[in-house]
């Protein structure tokens, strides 16, 4: 661990859990930090095979593939990772300086890396992470989550995460989309009676109040939680559209009147082009002219959005992604978008009913923890770190 530190730096140790896989002769082992402690450059990746140092474009995408949905846009993984395999499957004299290396069943090779990794973030547990300002010395503990429920993430820089804030929560009243509102029950949570004597029952406990129409306060086992509701519905969201996308297609609602857009050349032939990927989606576009297109269809989850908002952001992702990118990245960039439409926004009142029913969503739901865009959607304050803040028992 030393070592370790020495090389990445105390705040990476902290940070990263520990991985050891073997499968089908291929064993992976090191440390991979988790996607709160993401950098703006790739300079803490070092991955090494039977000992050797290397940056190869296979493991990076590998790499890159297991981060993609929790990591924000131009944000890079740090880990320390060590493949280890026969020799006799590696060339390790495929680049002048030894840097890149061939394997004979580079499939397999990915595959095995890419599914240990996205396992490991999957599953990874809360840590540390300061959650007040270092002066005040108030961290927050490690919660004991069951199963696929979210870690909790460390609180990102201020002035960057303002930033971002500002750009997703415009302050506009937003609403719970068609078909999950509905599934919202009568109640989800006790009410009017103390969160410790049932807080034990779920993870993220239960929901005490909403905060400027931004936050929910809860109450579990270990103390207060702060969730950020239109991050955490916009990964429900998300996960809920790829789920769909996976299973076949996204339901669609037609408009009552289907809506034209002009829009240019080279979005109209996007949507002519990808109108078959889009309907699995629930979009349901038509080219009517040059630079026309008809809206006819949107999907059930996103019915109250506005079709044009959504259907030009939608053009957007499909013309940033490119031609030679595969469909699959193409799509879930256009289902996080969709997701993001999708999503509660800020200054929408909730009742404790629905505050319980996000926060039980949360439970269900994989890399919860962050949103589409790699922002984290809860933290934890330990009671040990509410006592720090006041003072109490110093």
């Amino acid at each position: 661990e030393q070592r370790l530190a020495k090389l990445c730096g105390a705040p990476f140790v902290e940070h990263a859990v520990y991985l050891d896989h073997s499968q089908g002769g291929l064993r992976l082992w090191g440390w991979l930090a988790r996607p709160t402690f993401s950098r703006s450059q790739p300079d803490l990746q070092h991955f090494f095979v039977n000992g050797r140092v290397v940056r190869d474009r296979l493991v990076g995408h590998a790499v890159r593939q297991a981060y993609q949905d929790v990591l924000y846009h131009g944000r890079h993984p740090a880990f320390v990772l060590f493949l280890e395999l026969d020799p006799a499957l590696v060339d390790v004299n495929a680049h002048p300086a030894k840097h890149e290396v061939r394997f004979r069943e580079s499939r397999a090779v990915h595959d095995f890396l890419y599914r240990t990794l996205s396992r490991a973030i999957a599953g990874m547990k809360p840590g540390g992470g300061e959650l007040a300002e270092p002066a005040l010395g108030a961290t927050a503990a490690p919660a004991a989550v069951p199963g696929g429920a979210p870690p909790r993430p460390s609180m990102p820089d201020t002035q960057a995460e303002m930033q971002v804030y500002a750009a997703l929560h415009p302050q506009a009243e937003g609403a719970i989309p068609a078909g999950v509102a509905e599934a919202l029950p009568d109640s989800a949570g006790p009410q009017g009676v103390s969160g410790a004597e049932t807080a034990e029952d779920h993870p993220l406990g239960y929901a005490l109040a909403q905060l400027h129409g931004v936050y929910i306060l809860a109450q579990n086992r270990h103390g207060l939680v702060l969730v950020d509701m239109h991050a955490a519905h916009e990964r429900i969201t998300y996960e809920r559209l790829k789920q769909a996308w996976g299973e076949g297609g996204v339901a669609s609602q037609p408009l009552l009147v289907p809506q034209t857009l002009a829009v240019s050349r080279a979005e109209a032939d996007l949507a002519e082009a990808h109108a078959d990927d889009l309907a699995r989606l629930g979009l349901e576009i038509d080219r009517v002219g040059e630079e026309r297109i008809r809206v006819r269809a949107i999907p059930v989850l996103l019915a109250r959005e506005r079709a044009e908002s959504l259907v030009r952001d939608v053009l957007a992702d499909l013309q940033a992604q490119g031609r030679s990118t595969r469909l699959q990245e193409a799509m879930n960039a256009v289902l996080a978008t969709m997701a993001c439409h999708g999503s509660v926004r800020a200054n929408r009142q909730l009742t404790l009913a629905e505050m319980n029913a996000l926060l039980r969503d949360m439970e269900r739901t994989e890399h919860s923890d962050q949103c589409n865009h790699g922002r984290p959607t809860w933290v934890q304050l330990d009671m040990a770190s509410l006592d720090r803040l006041f003072l109490r028992g110093q």
